[in-house]
């Protein structure tokens, strides 16, 4: 196999590799109702199964990266598909929430050793400038069309297997990707002497977690003050200690240098945001698919797919486009059609706004708003890609790969932890119980849909109607949200990218 048959074989393999990472993201999405019900997870519980595998993946990616600049990039991706086939099936084999937590937990460590492998490969093979950008075009896109399609696998897995198939279907893909990746991924040559600083990355984690925790308890109907100001007390110490940890170190985790980069920072913060978008709008339609309209998991799943139907065209495009026409006009545009696509998708939701009757009653019609936020998002994704990974020096390839990672880990855990806990919240505040109701049925849609099968028919659909349009409530507000944070992320970075583009970022110890 020639030279550059193996760069694009190599490209495929490590795509494979985030394929699964970007799945396990979303895969739940559609599973969620489904193995709350099978393990009696309550609401809290609920968002934890699913921000468990962001929270943990975005504490540990930054000290990854670094460790894969000191051990070789190749090792940490063989590792890290390991451990993450093993945690899969410890997940596909949770009895109780507790234990699917811990096993999510557990399969972002592996994505966390993984994923900076990825991006950092593509960066030392391919040495050509034009295709690194397409490269890196067509991993951005199956970033985003991993996330895009993990709903749609988890809607067919569940229509003939029970839930935890869609954790044990990775399995046989990580055996395979095992061999592509020994075969095809170049000898670790040029390693770092530097240092991994394990302790920095336990200190970022538990400043990522009391953050989530404060912005869970911030948003419920009752907040407990306490616990907020404890939450916020631990995340502030982590991050604080994380900071000065950096200054006294001569080589640190983080190089402040690289964020100090007007082109990796507008690249971060437009990554974050489409993330933001896209987990948010992925979760909230699936649980409105399913829970307020009726569908089976498999039908919610081919509806949110027309999100990855615009993203995969759009990554490509931008891809082949980054090299010539730069990232600003790419991600300003790509931010603003996305949220134009939101606002669409809302305005052709059937009964979520009661003041229009445009439209038959169909669902199909939330599909162009999800293409065209889909294709925004591709742009986007693509262009932050290319703009942080061509700025960045080749001996910080490690490190910027995760910075670019940590970012879109911590869009779509704070897309969940915020949308979701906002969603949860404005039912719980808004919802107009029928009397006689068990108070439980406040808590959640999925509690209300559970406490009617008990009643007689009429109170029972008196209590669904008043559920599902309280949901209806939390979807509108928590869409018009996203729409918001993507038009602040537009008019962010355009302003960062006026700035003049340098190859070499100045990257000197902070101390």
């Amino acid at each position: 196999m020639n030279g550059s048959a193996r760069r694009w074989w190599l490209l495929g393999t490590v795509s494979v590799g985030l394929l699964l990472i970007t799945l396990d993201m979303s895969v739940l999405y559609t599973a969620l109702p489904t193995l709350t019900e099978d393990l009696g997870a309550d609401a809290s519980q609920k968002l934890w199964i699913i921000n468990a595998y962001p929270l943990v993946m975005a504490g540990l990616l930054l000290g990854a990266g670094t460790l894969g600049d000191h051990v070789g990039h190749k090792r940490m991706f063989l590792v890290g598909l390991s451990l993450f086939g093993a945690a899969s099936a410890a997940a596909a084999l949770a009895s109780s929430p507790g234990m699917l937590i811990g096993a999510r937990a557990f399969l972002a460590v592996g994505a966390a050793a993984m994923m900076p492998a990825t991006l950092s490969l593509i960066r030392v093979t391919f040495d050509d400038e034009r295709e690194r950008s397409i490269a890196i075009g067509l991993w951005g896109s199956v970033s985003v069309i991993g996330t895009a399609l993990g709903p749609i696998l988890g809607g067919l897995l569940l229509r003939y297997f029970w839930w935890g198939s869609v954790f044990l279907i990775n399995v046989p893909v990580v055996v395979l990707a095992l061999a592509a990746g020994a075969v095809l991924a170049p000898r670790d040559s040029e390693r770092s002497d530097k240092p991994w600083d394990l302790l920095a990355s336990l200190l970022v984690m538990a400043g990522l977690v009391g953050l989530v925790h404060a912005v869970k308890e911030a948003v419920k109907p009752a907040p407990q003050p306490p616990h907020i100001v404890l939450a916020l007390l631990v995340s502030a110490a982590g991050f604080t200690l994380f900071v000065l940890r950096q200054r006294r170190q001569s080589h640190p985790l983080l190089d402040f240098a690289l964020l100090r980069h007007p082109h990796i920072l507008s690249g971060v913060a437009a990554a974050a945001m489409a993330m933001f978008a896209t987990a948010g709008i992925q979760l909230i339609l699936a649980q409105r698919l399913q829970l307020v309209v009726g569908l089976t998991p498999l039908h919610a799943g081919l509806l949110i797919a027309a999100f990855a139907v615009g993203c995969l065209p759009a990554g490509v495009v931008a891809g082949s486009l980054a090299w010539s026409t730069g990232p600003r006009p790419l991600i300003v545009a790509g931010l603003l059609s996305s949220a134009a696509g939101v606002l669409l998708t809302l305005l052709l939701t059937p009964g979520a706004l009661p003041l229009l009757h445009i439209r038959p009653d169909s669902q199909l019609w939330v599909v162009p708003g999800l293409i065209v936020a889909g294709a925004g998002t591709g742009l986007a994704m693509t262009a932050a890609s290319a703009a942080i990974m061509a700025n960045a020096p080749a001996h910080r390839a490690g490190m910027a790969a995760s910075v670019e990672e940590v970012s879109y880990e911590l869009g779509s855990l704070s897309g969940v932890a915020v949308l979701g806990s906002a969603l949860t919240s404005l039912y719980t505040v808004t919802v107009r119980l029928p009397k006689g109701t068990p108070s439980t049925a406040e808590d959640s849609l999925e509690q209300a849909l559970a406490e009617a099968e008990g009643l007689p028919a009429d109170r029972a659909e008196a209590l669904v109607d008043a559920a599902r349009s309280a949901f209806d409530n939390g979807y509108v507000v928590t869409l018009l949200l996203i729409a918001g944070v993507l038009t602040a992320g537009a008019a962010v970075t355009a302003r960062l990218l006026d700035h003049p583009a340098t190859t070499e970022p100045e990257t000197k110890p902070v101390a």
